[in-house]
């Protein structure tokens, strides 16, 4: 309609220039012509190894439109769009794009998932036809260019494993299964509260929250999509995500309850997507249980909303050949005892194609410590938004301390989250101010801000405190030619925490040297290969550099320095 509207205006426009004109002047429009199509190559072996490489390209002449009249200038109202087809004459399996260039470069996996779309058989060469369609509105008929034939083998695409991308668009390492390759995943995940993701089939199609109706559990493959969200429940959900209807759910298992042999409620490890249960062998026989939950039902008709949530009775049982699957009813599991004493039972979720169920000796429960601590809200002021993008480093294990250096700018305070995309597992402030203070687990409160700048921050979750320090506009270099002194200075530079300058080096140090954030001695880095650790071993980078100078730079927010 767009280009049929276009088309009308300019035909108006001409018709009005042409009443302008002296009697017995006529305007005439050209006639559209037919482009030159041009390919790089006419054969393709595709495969996975090259399927972000660019194996296949095409450029074509221009058009134009032009006026019988000099003095006036043919608007562009022409569109275009590639087809391509098994048919060579194009008259049924046809894909069409539009282009706004003059060229076309595809990928592997584009040029793979076309093939497979229009029914190629993988590792067979099969001609694919491609042509240009040019128009310059719907009520004319399209001009086509030369046809080109490229031979055109694909390779096999598994469309049985759907991946899970986080809100970046970054793989996960965690799937979910189709096992008729179907269009339908299935399978457990250790979600966060609000956890936000992304699916990508093996064809490269990216699933995402429908941009138009905005609706949770409503899903779309259209480039803006947004992401999917859990609700805002932490936790096990086990998850059927739709994309023929268009639509996923999740089923939120608060416990998981063992029965049998041995009974008890089972503790879940969101980060390895197991549940555990520690318990007392009195022998080495084979124990017989069965495992059963209830669980809250999330989908398009609930939406996240906990009170709407359908309760969901959920269960295992074993098949014949010890493979576990999805009961009504909870059925008997055996399970072999490889020892006498404390032992551990585990289900193992994290595989969507084979859950699996075993005992092992010992506490087997797993203690997670975070690596590093994230700090949403800290930098709203200066992103616009509330993001996991900053974050603290563990530097000590045995207190939980973290620390870094943070350009902070926050409107609303901040809070100190455990875990990457999980605002529910947060420290908040229990008491103190902007710039140091004690914290408490899930508090209501955030920590105040700082005034705006850079700042180191050490935080240790054990003794549940926090303490900010303002870094100034240098930082000093200790240990340098073993002269354990301030003396060597870099100034900070345009770029928020990175500092450069110049050092001398005339020998190897004997023990390294450190970065000081001032004279105290209390506040320094150490590091190798260019990371930086806040407290860590001294650096040794000056054994392998030349004597004399060199220009240094140190990024304290990402923790990093280098040598010129």
């Amino acid at each position: 309609m767009k280009n049929k509207y276009n088309l009308y205006l300019s035909l108006l426009f001409i018709a009005a220039i042409s009443s302008c004109s002296k009697d017995g002047d006529k305007i005439y429009l050209s006639e559209l012509q037919s482009n030159e199509l041009m390919a790089t190559a006419d054969k393709v072996v595709l495969s996975q190894e090259n399927a972000k490489q660019q194996v296949l390209s095409f450029s074509w002449t221009t058009q134009a439109l032009t006026v019988s009249n000099p003095d006036m200038k043919a608007p562009n109202i022409i569109s275009t769009f590639m087809q391509i087809s098994t048919q060579q004459d194009f008259t049924s399996n046809v894909a069409e794009s539009s282009e706004s260039n003059l060229s076309r470069v595809y990928t592997g996996a584009e040029l793979n998932t076309i093939a497979k779309n229009l029914g190629l058989k993988a590792d067979e060469a099969t001609p694919l036809y491609f042509r240009l369609k040019s128009s310059v509105g719907n009520n004319m008929d399209p001009v086509y260019s030369n046809v080109l034939t490229v031979n055109v083998t694909p390779y096999s695409i598994d469309m049985s494993v759907g991946f899970i991308l986080d809100s970046k668009h970054t793989d996960t390492g965690f799937t979910l299964y189709s096992p008729a390759s179907n269009g339908v995943y299935t399978g457990f995940m250790g979600a966060t509260s609000w956890y936000n993701f992304f699916l990508k089939e093996g064809d490269g199609t990216i699933w995402g929250n429908d941009p138009v109706s905005g609706a949770p559990f409503a899903i779309a493959s259209t480039s803006d999509a947004w992401n999917c969200w859990f609700p805002g429940q932490g936790g096990c959900y086990y998850v059927n995500f739709d994309t023929n209807k268009k639509e996923w759910s999740s089923l939120y298992l608060l416990t998981l309850s063992v029965s049998g042999d041995i009974a008890g409620d089972m503790t879940f490890d969101r980060p390895n997507v197991k549940w555990t249960y520690v318990f007392t062998a009195t022998s080495t026989n084979s124990i017989k249980i069965k495992l059963s939950a209830t669980g809250n039902q999330y989908n398009y008709a609930t939406g996240t909303n906990d009170a709407a949530a359908i309760s969901t009775p959920f269960a295992f049982a074993q098949q014949p050949d010890g493979t576990l699957i999805l009961a009504n009813q909870a059925g008997d599991i055996t399970v072999p005892v490889p020892a006498k004493g404390e032992c551990t039972l585990t289900l193992d979720l994290s595989n969507p194609k084979e859950w699996k169920c075993s005992v092992t000796a010992g506490s087997d429960v797993p203690v997670v410590i975070p690596k590093y601590l994230y700090l949403p809200g800290i930098d709203d002021g200066i992103s616009g938004s509330w993001t996991f993008d900053n974050y603290l480093t563990l530097y000590d294990e045995d207190n939980l301390a973290y620390a870094g250096v943070v350009n902070v700018n926050s409107l609303w305070g901040y809070a100190f989250n455990i875990e990457k995309d999980n605002w529910g597992d947060k420290y908040t402030i229990a008491t103190g101010d902007a710039y140091s203070g004690t914290i408490v687990f899930q508090g209501s409160n955030n920590i105040p801000a700082p005034e705006p700048g850079l700042y180191l921050f050490d935080v240790s979750l054990k003794g549940l405190t926090y303490n900010l320090t303002r870094v100034g506009e240098e930082i000093y270099i200790s240990g340098l030619n073993d002269a354990w002194t301030f003396d060597t200075v870099l100034p900070a530079t345009e770029t928020p925490g990175v500092y450069s300058g110049t050092i001398t080096v005339n020998a190897a140090s004997s023990w390294g040297f450190q970065i000081h954030l001032d004279t105290s001695w209390k506040r320094y880095f150490g590091g190798s290969s260019g990371n930086l650790y806040y407290k860590g071993s001294n650096i040794t980078d000056d054994a392998s550099l030349s004597t004399g100078d060199h220009q240094m730079t140190v990024d304290l927010i990402h923790g990093t320095y280098s040598f010129k």
